[in-house]
């Protein structure tokens, strides 16, 4: 049991930083209605990767987290000035199609590089188990600075996920803020994607943030269940992973899966509050 839990015990501290900062940026993209725009800012994170691997660079190199970084904060600018407020084409559609371009565009590059399709595996499905504790102090640093920044400034940001127009009236320049918020998101996203992949990624910010708002309308209340739920998921999910060698992420995704379809049956079965 020690060394399944030596073994273990970096992957899931890399999950309990990934399930502290994707789950609070999740309240804010489904608040913001973007709900794709993780996904989207992933594989905009992983073609600067594929980039760079391309260019000789390994995966999880300075030099290959630098190209992922730029890419994501080009993709940042796209989305933030993408604002359309009052225009007749939603945010939303910008957002897919950045996506699907970019996933194009990985597999175009995919099919130049040697090994290409198991590159596009693995940063699909992460390799979270394999995690050093070298990697594990390197996203401590980012996650405890993003996460410094946006409690710096969490009424601002809270105000613009909840209330845009309002933002909007009393003349804040939301596409400003909204740059400071996606670039600080494409941050975590960079170095969430090279160790945990896409897949996990999305399933970090959207599953236990559903969980959350459905729940409470409380800010604190959301925070505690979202991350509660994603550190339980993972928790289920590496043990499954290890116990029946199971690929760490993809068990991990199917977890919160599981979370949220028992958290849909709990919502259909239970009591109705009696109206007087």
């Amino acid at each position: 049991m020690l060394d399944i839990a030596a073994f273990l015990a970096a992957p899931f501290v890399t999950c309990l930083l990934l399930v502290a900062i994707l789950g609070y940026l999740g309240l804010h993209v489904l608040l913001r209605g973007v709900i794709f725009v993780d996904l989207a800012l992933a594989q905009i994170a992983a073609l600067g990767t594929l980039v760079a691997f391309l260019l000789h660079h390994e995966p999880g190199s300075p030099t290959a987290l630098a190209f992922s970084l730029v890419a994501t904060l080009v993709g940042a600018a796209i989305f933030s000035f993408s604002r359309t407020g009052r225009g007749r084409v939603p945010q939303e559609a910008i957002i897919g199609i950045t996506y699907v371009l970019a996933s194009a565009l990985a597999i175009i590059l995919a099919d130049q590089a040697p090994e290409g399709a198991e590159h596009i595996k693995e940063v699909l499905a992460g390799a979270i188990l394999w995690v050093t504790w070298e990697t594990v102090l390197r996203d401590l640093v980012v996650v405890a600075a993003v996460g410094a920044f946006h409690y710096g400034f969490r009424r601002r940001f809270t105000r613009i996920s909840e209330d845009a127009e309002h933002a909007d009236r009393v003349s804040w320049s939301l596409r400003w803020w909204d740059f400071l918020f996606y670039a600080s998101f494409g941050l975590v996203v960079t170095v969430a994607v090279d160790v945990a992949g896409i897949l996990m990624v999305f399933a970090y910010l959207v599953a236990p943030a559903i969980i959350a708002l459905s729940v409470s309308t409380r800010w604190g209340a959301r925070l505690l269940i979202a991350w509660g739920a994603g550190l339980a998921a993972s928790a289920l999910g590496l043990a499954a992973s290890y116990g029946w060698d199971l690929p760490s992420g993809p068990a991990i995704v199917c977890m919160l899966g599981v979370f949220l379809v028992l958290f849909w049956l709990w919502r259909a079965v239970r009591p109705r509050p009696v109206e007087a």
